[in-house]
């Protein structure tokens, strides 16, 4: 195996960044950036812990649930998850984030980077009201970026997958239930009477907790 492990010999492998590509980054949300986020109801949120641990925690709502304050800040809610508080881990600790912004649809997408904190403020969890059940709900906490890179990327990557074309998502039935596949990888370490859930169980909970 020929490992690549100096910049040098990574950069011998590729052409100069174009000098669109170089320019294309912004410290800031210009006009098109702050349309993006309010049309997207789904953005990644990456981050790292200060042991090296990385994660990528998919968060969603209605399009524009990530609220944006001014030209270099963002809200993203704390909507109701595992508990497991991964992403929120990470931002206590190092307090970097990086941000996917997807759009159905569009094949470009938004990539922001910046500092993050964690806000337990009324006003600002109070701008994040939700009403995606029909009954209004005020995050626990929102996560408050500060902007420190903005820039779209292009489609390329998703124009490779056309994610968007419906006559290539597969029939759920080709993967085995959430609660199949829990129960194969967990059944080991779980009591022999756990019952695990089917997914009509398990998306009817789904419904409850949104």
């Amino acid at each position: 195996m020929s490992s690549i492990t100096t910049l040098a010999e990574l950069r011998a492998l590729y052409d100069p960044a174009r000098e669109r590509s170089v320019l294309k980054e912004l410290p800031q949300l210009d006009a098109h950036a702050r349309r993006f986020v309010g049309l997207s109801p789904m953005v990644v949120i990456s981050t790292h812990g200060a042991a090296g641990s990385a994660d990528a925690s998919p968060r969603g709502g209605e399009a524009g649930f990530v609220k944006v304050v001014d030209e270099s800040t963002l809200l993203i809610p704390d909507s109701p998850g595992n508990n497991r508080l991964d992403s929120l881990h990470n931002i206590i600790e190092t307090g970097q984030i990086g941000l996917l912004f997807l759009v159905p649809g569009m094949d470009e997408t938004l990539r922001i980077n910046g500092r993050a904190e964690l806000s337990a403020d009324e006003a600002l969890r109070t701008l994040c009201t939700d009403t995606l059940t029909g009954k209004p709900r005020v995050p626990k906490l929102v996560i408050r970026v500060s902007v420190q890179a903005s820039y779209l990327h292009c489609a390329k990557a998703l124009m490779r997958s056309d994610l968007w074309n419906t006559a290539k998502h597969i029939a759920r039935n080709q993967m085995p239930s959430m609660g199949e596949m829990l129960r194969d990888q967990m059944a080991d370490r779980m009591a022999s009477d756990t019952v695990f859930e089917t997914q009509e169980q398990m998306l009817e909970r789904y419904k409850q907790t949104l």
